[in-house]
């Protein structure tokens, strides 16, 4: 398939939104159940809540560059019953809401305490939480389901596309999540580093699982079943354009088989070897230049990521419009 960025920006960046949300509940519970020693302030969840919230905005902005009419998008909600990217288009802005109000009802110092069992104290912001990580998980479901339910595109019909978007977007979110409390909350920096190097091995085992299982996969449709004939030995001469169209345009990426082996030895180092190397430093000694390297490598390799996603999808229309000329 042919990548679009604005796709790519919008799966990148509400990935990170949602995973670091995840990350700053995750530390909320644990503190909670005292896990780990409460260290975390209210305002330190404020500001990352907020920081998810503008990215969740960033994705959902991105996804507009995306539509023809964007005056229409409001209709994308109308097939919800069947469709995966309407209930994406529904529960994306519910996830902004609650996270939205997570953050607020921390800022303002409005977290009741709502009931006690034992000795653990249940409060408002708990409850929204739990509600939010809910939502969460449903939109990362949503987003992957939107692919993986293509049964056509056997690079994608796969469990671990799914499995893919959550373990890349908490592994980004976390990564956040070290940054925001080195500037706020340092105390915090080792418990979520140490999330953060878990989540990338697990992410680089299943990513690394599709890898394998896509290079193994065999094209299901060949050129007779393309087009009908069952005779043995069929020779396309043309693709019977005179110019380009839809159909040579979005369904191939054009690239060279170099090209896509560059670009996924590429997402492999960035995603995963530096910032695992930059976390495993950190967690030792901290340092904000480490997680700053972690985070931008991490990005930046998520986009190549992204692009090898998509541009590897192979439409089964490509094996009738292989030949140019």
């Amino acid at each position: 398939m042919q990548p679009a960025f604005s796709v790519i920006f919008l799966t990148t960046f509400i990935g990170m939104g949602q995973g670091l949300f995840l990350a700053i509940y995750t530390e909320q519970v644990y503190s909670v159940l005292n896990v780990v020693q409460k260290a975390s302030t209210d305002a330190f969840y404020g500001i990352a809540s907020a920081v998810s919230l503008v990215l969740l905005i960033l994705g959902l902005i991105a996804s507009i560059f995306h539509l023809g009419h964007p005056e229409r998008a409001w209709r994308a909600v109308s097939m919800w019953r069947t469709s995966w990217l309407s209930r994406e288009v529904i529960v994306l802005p519910i996830v902004m809401g609650l996270v939205f109000l997570y953050g607020l009802v921390h800022f303002m110092g409005w977290n009741l305490t709502i009931m006690t069992i034992g000795a653990v104290q249940i409060d408002l912001t708990l409850i929204i939480g739990a509600i939010a990580t809910l939502a969460v998980f449903s939109l990362y479901i949503a987003t992957g389901m939107i692919y993986a339910c293509l049964k056509f595109l056997q690079e994608w019909h796969s469990p671990l596309t799914v499995i893919n978007y959550i373990l890349l977007g908490s592994a980004s979110g976390f990564t956040m999540a070290t940054l925001v409390a080195a500037y706020k909350q340092p105390e915090l920096i080792s418990f979520f580093v140490g999330w953060s190097i878990v989540l990338v091995i697990f992410a680089f085992i299943f990513r690394g699982a599709s890898l394998i299982r896509n290079k193994r996969l065999r094209p299901k449709s060949t050129v007779q079943t393309a087009i009908g004939i069952r005779h043995n030995k069929i020779q396309q001469k043309s693709m019977g354009f005179m110019g380009g169209s839809v159909n040579t345009r979005d369904f191939f990426h054009g690239k060279t088989l170099f090209f896509m082996r560059s670009i996924k030895t590429i997402f492999i180092i960035l995603v995963f070897a530096v910032p695992l190397l930059a976390l495993v430093i950190a967690l030792f000694k901290p340092s904000i230049m480490m997680l700053g390297i972690a985070l931008v490598s991490m990005y930046i390799g998520l986009l190549a990521e992204r692009w090898y996603f998509f541009a590897e999808g192979n439409h089964p229309q490509n094996i009738y419009y292989q030949s140019i000329a």
